[in-house]
């Protein structure tokens, strides 16, 4: 029985507690992003955003929540039932799952596994399914159009974010996450990290970013004026709320990846009092803000690009600049005798 306690009941404890410490504060940082996004854009557009529910409006998304708790699911008589609850279902967990190896710090990590930019590559792709089953369960010609739509784009943007990661693996030498950021530990603070030697890199993978969100400018599958509302536009109550979420947890997981793969993750900006006494779980919670916020700031100022430009901008220009830079990057790496041991 001790040994039953010790070897299996006592771990499984300690591995709930630790997904609930993640969990429960990232659906918190969901909830509260979207109220921090009606407040940029009411800022950029000079309106005052949500202000009338709690002090400042702080409780409005609260208030979201229980409205959307309150409605009936509507299920559209064509609609293949199983497929068509399955498909939010898979999208938000699928955002949740990403951040098993996501490191906070040195040690503070999930699953310390020794892949772990592999396995978030491959929960990210899988997000193309929880879209296609949406469009296509709903028997619905508009959302299947978004669907379509919308996996065209996901899978063009993830070829060029592929090679990206790629040049970043070949800097760093390992596919561990905490390797990737102890390797950018060069000892020039925030010049050391991987944005200024892979800037052009950096720069395609902020891009190609937004577009594997769905995110204005490139929110296509979203498109009002010819498509209603995409691939969710028969959803209702908690369904349509748990794709917002996963896409609201997506971008979140995507500043996530930035932090680690490009800004140095947890690692104070310079490498001296007073920002080594602030930890490192700190300066990451604030660099995955400075790119969230980057997410905002591009929706209220860029106006929505067409399809064939969005298409052209994937495989005419990302494709081929990120393999030429990966090209580069390892002549350059070998060249020099630069390789990581």
């Amino acid at each position: 029985m001790a040994e039953f306690w010790t070897g299996y009941a006592l771990p499984t404890v300690i591995t709930v507690a630790q997904i609930l410490a993640i969990v429960v504060p990232l659906l918190l940082a969901v909830a509260y992003y979207t109220y921090a996004e009606r407040k940029v854009l009411a800022w950029a557009q000079l309106r005052k955003g949500p202000n009338v529910v709690g002090p400042f409006g702080l409780l409005q998304p609260i208030a979201d929540a229980v409205k959307l708790l309150m409605k009936e699911t509507v299920i559209p008589s064509g609609a293949n039932r199983i497929v068509f609850v399955a498909a939010p279902m898979l999208t938000f967990v699928l955002a949740l799952i990403a951040w098993a190896v996501i490191p906070f710090d040195v040690g503070l990590v999930l699953a310390d596994i020794n892949v772990g930019i592999l396995y978030l590559f491959a929960i990210s792709s899988l997000g193309v399914y929880g879209v296609i089953m949406a469009g296509w369960a709903s028997n619905s010609k508009y959302a299947f159009l978004g669907a379509l739509r919308s996996a065209a784009q996901m899978v063009s943007y993830e070829v060029s974010i592929g090679f990206v990661i790629v040049c970043v693996l070949l800097l760093a030498g390992s596919l561990n996450l905490t390797q990737i950021v102890v390797a950018q530990d060069r000892g020039w603070g925030f010049l050391g990290w991987n944005w200024l030697p892979l800037l052009p890199m950096f720069v395609v993978f902020l891009v190609s970013m937004l577009a594997e969100t769905n995110r204005a400018p490139f929110d296509l599958p979203e498109g009002e004026s010819e498509l209603v509302a995409g691939f969710f536009v028969e959803y209702s109550s908690m369904s349509f709320a748990l794709f917002f979420l996963g896409e609201y947890a997506n971008m979140l997981l995507m500043s996530g990846m930035t932090a680690v793969l490009f800004l140095g993750g947890w690692l104070p900006p310079v490498d001296v009092a007073p920002f080594t006494w602030i930890p490192g779980p700190v300066w990451f919670a604030l660099k995955i803000a400075l790119v969230a916020f980057l997410f905002l700031w591009v929706r209220a100022t860029f106006p929505r690009y067409r399809y064939d430009q969005l298409m052209r901008l994937g495989w005419k220009v990302f494709l081929p600049l990120s393999l030429f830079w990966l090209v580069l990057t390892a002549g350059v790496l070998v060249a020099m005798g630069w390789l990581p041991e």
